[in-house]
């Protein structure tokens, strides 16, 4: 039985809809904080468990009978590490005999500020005892594509990356690497550093946007304070911005990219394009 965390977050659900084509819905636990939102899988047959990562009781009750886990990291930014070894712990309880986490790209040696909590993480997986999986995400081509609109409407792409190439993959792609690694019969590899085959800059991308929508985008760069006070003027919670502005300022000194191809070598497929992410944005 496998267990999918947080399974119905944007990664969770594609992750889920990928093991369907490959094992018995019977087999898939998708452990959700709301039941409620999971209607559609468990009308697929998937088990739906409530398990809310800051109580502890029901995360035992979700990974009952689980031989694999897939702990999906929380969104909730300065109290993850608290909830992802409570998830741990119920892990460690209920005995599986495979614990996957979906970390962020280089993670050790990662200049993001989001990558600390990732780091605290991993050191708890590893405490556990538990055989492992980290499964290190590069940035999703989501996290670009999804404010292509507004680059549109004005003719700027904003960002603070400078140079930096961004070795970005569709969510989708991070979802078969994740569904790769939990059916995989040969032993666990302890870490996968994944990531996008073919890196951009974020001129690049707005080339790509430029070329594909027929109308001139072109790519303005900000130094951090500038481009965090521009996402606070579009309306952004100030922890958001700060975030996304802090993530472009480490990819202009190269933190999201990785050349390796391990993302593409474990799902047996390329990785998404550029192209088609921005054909798929427009």
């Amino acid at each position: 039985m496998i267990v999918i965390t947080g399974a119905t977050g944007q990664l969770g659900q594609l992750v889920i809809a990928d093991l369907l084509k490959k094992v018995p819905a019977t087999r898939i636990v998708a452990a959700v904080r709301d039941v409620a939102k999971a209607a559609e899988l468990a009308a697929l047959g998937v088990q739906v468990r409530h398990a809310d990562y800051e109580a502890p009781a029901t995360l035992d009750a979700a990974f009952q009978g689980a031989s694999k886990v897939l702990l999906i990291s929380s969104n909730a930014l300065g109290r993850r590490v608290a909830q992802h070894r409570n998830a741990i712990d119920a892990a460690v309880r209920a005995g599986v005999t495979l614990l996957a986490y979906t970390s962020v790209l280089h993670a050790d040696t990662s200049k993001l500020g989001l990558a600390a909590e990732h780091r605290e993480t991993e050191a708890a997986v590893l405490a556990s005892g538990l055989p492992y999986t980290l499964l290190r995400n590069g940035w999703y081509m989501e996290n670009y594509t999804a404010g292509l609109g507004g680059a549109l409407q004005h003719g700027v792409l904003l960002g603070g990356a400078g140079e930096g190439r961004i070795a970005a993959a569709a969510r989708a792609d991070y979802a078969a690497a994740a569904v790769a690694a939990l059916l995989s019969e040969a032993p666990a590899q302890p870490i996968h550093e994944l990531a996008g085959d073919r890196a951009f800059t974020l001129a690049e991308l707005a080339a790509e946007l430029a070329l594909q929508a027929g109308k001139a985008v072109a790519y303005n760069n900000l130094d951090e304070a500038a481009y965090r006070e521009a996402l606070l003027g579009f309306g952004l919670p100030a922890g958001l911005a700060a975030l996304i502005a802090d993530s472009d300022a480490a990819a202009a000194q190269g933190a999201l990219f990785d050349d390796s191809r391990s993302l593409s070598k474990l799902i047996g497929r390329p990785t998404t394009t550029l192209a088609a992410a921005v054909r798929a944005a427009l």
